[in-house]
C-alpha cells in the first residue's frame, strides 16, 4: 500500500518574517507545502516560495478563503494539515498530530493548546475566553468535549471533502470542527506547544480583530445549530448518508 499524500495548507498575510522559518521546518516531511499569501503588501509570497512553498495568491482577504484557494490547488491528496504561518505553531507536533490519522483511528484531529503549554503571551486573555465559550457551545449543541479551536489541525481528505466548508473569515475552524460532529467523524485532540507568534496578530492583536472574530465565531455556531443537529445534506450526497445519526 503506498505512503499516503500529505499537504501542508498554510494562509499567511504579511508573515515575511516568519513565513520562511514555517515553510522550511515542515517542507521535507510532508509531499507539499501551500502557502495562501491572502492579498500580502510585503514579500510573503516570494519568501514562501524561496523557502519551497508552492504559492496560491487569494488578494481578498479572509482566512477561510485563504484556505479554500489553498486546498483546491492542492491537488490529489489524502491528509490535509492546516497550520498558521507566524511560526506560533510548532513543527515538532506536526508527527504527533497525523499519528492517528494514519493508524485509522480517527478522521480529524486538533491541536490543542489548552491541553498543550503555550509559551507567554502567545494566547491572550481574550483567545482563551473566545475558545472557552465556543467549546462550551459545541458541547452543549453537539455533545462533543472540544477544548480549543487550534489551527494546528489534521483531517482526512474524504472526511473534509464531506463538510462543505464556506466560511469566508474567522468562522472557518469552528465551521470545520462541528460540521466533523454534524457528519459523525471520529474526532481526537492532542496537545501542541504554541510559541509566540512572529509579528503581530490580525486577530488578538487589535480591538477590530477580536470583535470581528468573536462575532463570526459565535455566529458560525448559532447558524450551524438553527440549521439542526443531523448531517448537511448535500446534492453530491446519497438523502440516507444525510439522515444518519452523528456519533456522539
Amino acid at each position: 500500500m503506498p505512503d499516503p499524500i500529505i499537504k501542508i495548507i498554510i494562509p499567511a498575510r504579511n508573515e515575511e518574517g516568519a513565513i520562511a522559518g514555517v515553510v522550511s521546518s515542515v517542507v521535507s516531511q510532508v509531499d507539499a507545502v501551500i502557502v495562501a499569501d491572502n492579498g500580502s503588501t510585503d514579500s510573503t509570497a516570494e519568501t514562501a516560495r524561496s523557502a519551497g512553498a508552492k504559492v496560491v495568491s487569494v488578494p481578498d482577504a479572509g482566512y477561510g478563503r485563504a484556505c479554500l484557494a489553498a486546498i483546491e490547488a492542492a491537488g490529489d491528496t489524502d491528509i490535509l494539515v492546516f497550520m498558521d504561518g507566524d511560526a506560533s505553531d510548532d513543527p515538532d507536533d506536526l508527527q504527533a498530530l497525523l499519528d492517528p490519522i494514519l493508524s485509522d483511528q480517527v478522521d480529524m484531529v486538533i491541536g490543542s493548546r489548552i491541553l498543550g503549554d503555550c509559551d507567554p503571551g502567545s494566547l491572550t486573555v481574550q483567545q482563551r475566553f473566545g475558545n472557552t465559550l465556543a467549546c462550551k457551545l459545541m458541547h452543549l449543541f453537539w455533545g462533543y468535549k472540544f477544548t480549543d479551536l487550534g489551527p494546528f489541525r489534521a483531517i482526512r481528505k474524504t472526511s473534509y471533502d464531506k463538510l462543505a466548508m464556506q466560511a469566508p473569515t474567522f468562522g472557518w475552524t469552528v465551521e470545520m470542527q462541528v460540521r466533523a460532529l454534524k457528519h459523525g467523524l471520529k474526532c481526537a485532540e492532542i496537545p501542541v506547544h504554541y510559541r509566540k507568534r512572529i509579528g503581530v496578530s490580525k486577530i488578538s492583536g487589535t480591538l477590530r480583530g477580536v470583535i470581528l472574530a468573536g462575532w463570526y465565531i459565535l455566529g458560525t455556531i448559532f447558524l450551524e445549530a438553527v440549521k439542526g443537529k443531523k448531517p448537511i445534506l448535500r446534492e453530491s450526497e446519497p438523502r440516507e448518508n444525510a439522515q444518519r445519526s452523528p456519533n456522539p
